[in-house]
């Protein structure tokens, strides 16, 4: 069973074991860190809920919210996202192919 910490926003909550702990959408394991990433994409409100019907207008708009109030956190959490990040975090690296290994000792 996992342990939901609310936050100052009401459709946001964070739940150990739950996308690492990262700021959800209740409910959904979807992050804050992910709508944050579109909305910088210039994707509007509109076009986030055709790609996620299931959320509500003011879930998404609560989302942004706490982006906003939390952007040092969120855009750490986006830093530490990409693809090179994991890479490192997790040892990797990119053989010949193109292909991601362990890296080599």
């Amino acid at each position: 069973m996992t342990t939901e910490i609310k936050t100052e926003h009401p459709h946001i909550v964070r739940e150990e074991g739950i996308r690492g702990g990262r700021p959800c959408i209740k409910g959904t394991g979807i992050t804050v860190s992910l709508l944050a990433e579109y909305y910088k994409l210039d994707e509007s409100v509109a076009g986030i809920l055709c790609m996620y019907p299931d959320l509500s207008r003011a879930a998404v708009h609560d989302a942004l919210s706490y982006y906003f109030d939390h952007m040092a956190e969120i855009e750490q959490d986006l830093a530490d996202s990409t693809l090179e990040k994991v890479m490192e975090r997790h040892h990797m690296t990119f053989d010949e192919r193109g292909a991601i290994v362990p890296r080599k000792a």
